[in-house]
């Protein structure tokens, strides 16, 4: 598709109407400062320059295994990755449970379950290849009552319809002999579920991605998308990169912009004409931690059979690649997109959220789980009585509070939840220029490698790299 021709986007999860809106142009000028990722210093020292080929606007997980893939298949071109924070990986990324997901819950013939199933196996390579510690800890979906047990057969047979390699169904011995506190009836072994720290796989990709020659520049907020002046007049400078993106105190311009913006990715989006619609509404998610003297109750991963009638998943057990045990997390509706405490509110991110018919809807139809979840996040033994199901020797004395993240949760007018990919555009001449990622659901840490193939060819069949 030509990049001057209206763009079509594919949406995996629903149709959504564009608002048409253009912007008026704008132009800035201020010295761009790159950073280099992690200990070692790479080829992104300060050069000035503030023009590129590609501008990926994002530096979560998604947003730099997108920016490396793209640079690996075209080295000729000049690529900047933009982040707000002073350190990439600094949200969703860096702020979930590390879990290295095989594929079981999705639905057969998406694509979550097809880049999942495939992500997994790039995801373990990638960490292979560049010496990223890991652990293939498995995983048991655990029926603790016997009306479950149809459930989880429903899901074993999903998992078998997605390719999901090793998995078999056992019994309650089997259970006690592969978790001897573990209370159930059957469970699914999950073999090639794994743990690593995503934080740190992603900014891996990011000095992939400087090794390639490209530049990181970190505390650049974007604020707008606009035309770039002299396009107007069709200078040829103008012509050649006529997208300006501005930031609070510096712009850089492109021929094209690829945004990755997690819990901003719908208002990035509007700023380029497009809807809306999926709105992001963040749901928070506080963890407890087991007690050290305490951890020898959980070997793995220890997963609920997932009820329908409720939105979220539920509680679980999670080891981490530092020897702690992490149980949770619930799932509250969060006052601020990157609150993290309890305390945190942001009047813009309540209203918008509040103020959207979506979410209203979903509160209105999942109230008593609503209410559920709120209380459990302030009721430490309410917590607990939930992950008794599963290890019932389980006291609330065990456990002291753990860390919280931020899901970043599409939802469309209907109150209902996007659970697949959703691209967008734009409109005019900016939203030719643009393609957003919408939504990239979890498990999109898993999926990234994956995640970013699919992109880059997005980006190419667009912009006709």
């Amino acid at each position: 598709m030509a990049a001057h021709g209206k763009f079509v986007f594919r949406v995996f999860a629903g149709n959504f109407v564009r608002n048409a809106t253009f912007l008026k142009p704008h132009t800035a000028s201020a010295t761009l400062q790159t950073t280099t990722i992690g200990r070692r210093q790479f080829s992104t020292s300060n050069t000035g320059q503030t023009e590129f080929d590609v501008v990926i606007v994002g530096g979560g997980i998604v947003g730099l295994a997108a920016a490396r893939e793209l640079i690996l298949r075209h080295p000729q071109l000049k690529f900047a990755v933009l982040e707000k924070e002073k350190e990439l990986a600094s949200h969703q990324s860096g702020h979930n449970s590390g879990v290295i997901h095989s594929g079981i819950y999705y639905t057969p013939g998406s694509l979550k379950a097809r880049l999942c199933v495939e992500g997994l196996d790039l995801a373990y390579k990638y960490c292979d290849d560049n010496n990223i510690p890991y652990k293939k800890t498995g995983k048991l979906i655990v029926a603790v009552e016997q009306e479950e047990v149809p459930r989880l057969e429903k899901l074993y047979e999903r998992g078998q319809q997605n390719g999901v390699r090793g998995l078999r169904i056992i019994g309650a011995d089997e259970i006690r002999e592969m978790e001897p506190h573990c209370r159930g009836v059957k469970a699914l072994d999950s073999p090639n579920t794994g743990i690593v720290d995503w934080g740190e796989v992603a900014k891996s990709y990011g000095r992939n991605f400087q090794q390639s020659g490209g530049q990181v520049f970190t505390q650049f907020e974007v604020t707008d998308f606009k035309t770039t002046k002299e396009s107007q007049g069709n200078s040829a400078e103008g012509l050649k990169y006529p997208v300006t993106i501005v930031g609070q105190n510096n712009t850089v311009r492109a021929r094209y912009v690829l945004a990755c913006g997690g819990l901003y990715s719908d208002r990035l989006a509007e700023k380029s004409g497009c809807s809306s619609v999926p709105k992001i509404v963040g749901f928070r998610g506080d963890y407890l931690l087991l007690k050290p003297e305490k951890c020898h109750l959980v070997k793995g991963n220890i997963y609920p059979v997932p009820n329908p009638a409720f939105p979220f998943l539920g509680v679980h057990f999670t080891p981490r690649m530092d020897g702690s045990m992490w149980l949770g997390p619930n799932a509250v509706f969060a006052f601020k997109r990157e609150g993290y405490k309890l305390t945190d509110f942001n009047l813009r991110d309540t209203v918008d959220a509040l103020g959207f018919k979506g979410l209203r809807k979903l509160v209105y139809k999942h109230w008593q789980f609503g209410v559920g979840e709120l209380w459990r996040g302030f009721n430490m033994a309410a917590q607990v009585k939930q992950l008794q199901r599963y290890v019932p020797e389980l006291r609330v004395q065990d456990v002291t509070r753990g860390p919280s993240g931020v899901r970043a949760q599409a939802l469309d007018e209907e109150g209902q939840l996007v659970d697949d990919f959703v691209f967008d555009g734009g409109v005019g001449e900016l939203g030719s220029r643009m393609l957003h990622v919408r939504n990239a659901p979890s498990p999109a840490a898993t999926s990234s490698l994956a995640i970013a193939k699919m992109i880059a060819d997005e980006v190419q069949n667009k912009f006709e790299l």
